[in-house]
């Protein structure tokens, strides 16, 4: 450790020690307690994956397919930012189970509502919530769910993850157009048994409107939307529906002002005109999906002005506008829902939710709920103990300030990240970030790899995303303390001689 990181470290603990739910103490790891303690730095003994691991995943491999695993962890030992890897190395974690873990590992207060006898029953027993939901369930959605709707929603649908709560978002689109086609009418007798053979007019060859880089699921309507990745898609039956070129931008974002506008028009303008190719071909899109920042595919960002001008031209032509949230939601990027950056003119249509969330689910405007049973529908449609959970984290959110914590890590981070840039402009562009969802580009796939690997066996764990980039997705109690053991791991591994210039 370098002596102006030890200075830092030092006076940085004091600082954040009384906001933080555990203490920061020297490495010392301990069963799952009500008390936990966060190491104060990575620890790594071994190569990750280590032997246990690589002992692990042999045996994995012979029930199912392991090629996406990196490496086993151990839940009971991981805590707050750090995971615990099976060979006992500790490794600050940036990725957080794909952006999926909200406030860190083994977290006292969700160690507390496991503990609750209270929540027992909900844990043990799971409810088919579309037919016997327990009796608190109203209460629970309107106080924990409807306490951080995005601003003008009121209805909400939970899920069990985020592929299926993108595939229902798009059948409450469908069913919402089909009905303003019917003008409110009931279905006639002959759309009613069309349907059941796939034939119009009761199955109709209505559209969603999607695009290029964006990544909503790997369920088959989702992965129709999605085009981030081959692996997604491959070998799938997709839907022919419309896909424009989502704005390729240049940053930093500020510098680039003119030439992001004109791009994103040219963007705008393509979206426009699929709509009406559709509309003309009898294929009318009924919805468009969007994610407020492109994770997988590359951490893309688009301006304020882009989504709200895309907002407009989908209610022109009378398409309902899907705001996938299911990364970008619940604090990271500083605000509640990304979305509130943009300052929409009103709340989009559908805003799905996931992952930090603990649950799937999507808020909806009124004229997106379905008037007949069974509609939107499963056996489960959501989970109350993940409910339950989600109170915690809501909890901690409002005690601790975190969305605030955020920000304020944030702008250290994605300052780092562009000083560290300039250092080594051969490796580094492209830093951006909103709060703590930060990306950075390098040259290529081999070298992104190559870095995220060395970064591993340093004690940092971090994500790809795209074909060049580095995805950070750190939990909402992240820090500077743990920004700066992070930059400075970064940059010690560019400087490594693994890393030759490239030709």
């Amino acid at each position: 450790m370098t002596a102006v990181l030890r200075k830092t470290l030092q006076s940085s603990l004091g600082r954040e020690a009384a906001h933080r739910p555990w203490a920061v103490l020297p490495l010392k790891l301990t069963r799952c307690e009500f008390s936990r303690i966060e190491p104060e730095r990575p620890k790594v003994s071994t190569q990750v994956p280590g032997p246990e691991s690589v002992n692990l995943l042999k045996q994995l491999d012979e029930i199912q397919n392991t090629d996406a695993v990196a490496f086993f962890a151990d839940y009971d030992k991981s805590c707050g930012n750090y995971i615990v890897d099976a060979d006992g190395n500790v490794l600050l974690d940036l990725f957080t189970q794909l952006a999926s873990i909200p406030i860190g590992y083994n977290h006292p207060k969700m160690i507390e509502t496991m503990r609750n006898k209270d929540n027992w029953a909900t844990f043990v027993n799971r409810p088919a919530l579309g037919v016997s939901p327990p009796g608190g369930w109203s209460r629970m959605l309107t106080e924990e769910l409807l306490s951080v709707a995005p601003p003008g929603m009121a209805q909400v649908q939970t899920m069990a993850c985020g592929s299926c709560t993108i595939e229902n978002g798009l059948k409450a689109m469908f069913i919402a157009h089909e009905r303003r086609r019917r003008n409110g009418a009931p279905p006639t007798e002959e759309e009613q048994s069309s349907c059941m053979c796939n034939l119009p007019p009761g199955s109709a060859d209505i559209t969603i409107l999607s695009f290029t880089g964006a990544s909503h699921g790997w369920t088959l309507g989702a992965q129709s939307l999605s085009h981030a990745n081959w692996r997604q898609k491959l070998d799938l039956r997709s839907m022919k529906w419309p896909v424009a070129s989502f704005p390729s931008l240049r940053y930093p974002l500020e510098d680039n002002g003119r030439e992001n506008r004109l791009e994103e028009q040219r963007s705008l303008s393509e979206v426009a005109d699929k709509i009406e190719q559709y509309r003309k071909d009898g294929r009318p899109v009924a919805g468009c999906c969007v994610e407020p920042i492109q994770s997988a595919g590359g951490d893309n960002h688009a301006s304020p002005g882009f989504f709200q001008q895309l907002q407009q031209i989908c209610k022109q032509n009378g398409a309902a506008l899907l705001m996938d949230e299911i990364q970008t939601g619940c604090g990271s990027t500083g605000r509640f829902w990304a979305h509130e950056h943009f300052r929409l003119p009103e709340a989009p249509d559908i805003v799905a939710f996931g992952k930090k969330m603990l649950t799937g689910g999507f808020y909806y405007r009124e004229e997106m709920r379905p008037q007949e049973p069974f509609r939107i529908f499963n056996t489960w449609v959501g989970d109350p103990s993940k409910i339950v959970l989600l109170r915690a984290v809501l909890s901690s959110i409002r005690e601790e300030d975190l969305l605030t914590r955020v920000t304020d890590t944030g702008a250290h981070l994605l300052k780092g990240l562009q000083e560290i840039e300039r250092k080594f402009p051969t490796y580094l562009r492209n830093s951006r970030g909103l709060g703590t969802l930060c990306s950075v580009d390098l040259p290529n796939e081999f070298q992104r790899d190559k870095m995220i690997q060395g970064m591993r066996n340093k004690g940092v764990n971090v994500g790809p995303s795209g074909e060049t980039s580095l995805r950070l997705r750190p939990a909402l109690t992240f820090n500077k303390v743990h920004a700066d053991i992070f930059l400075e791991i970064l940059e010690s591994t560019i400087q490594d001689n693994t890393y030759k210039k490239p030709k």
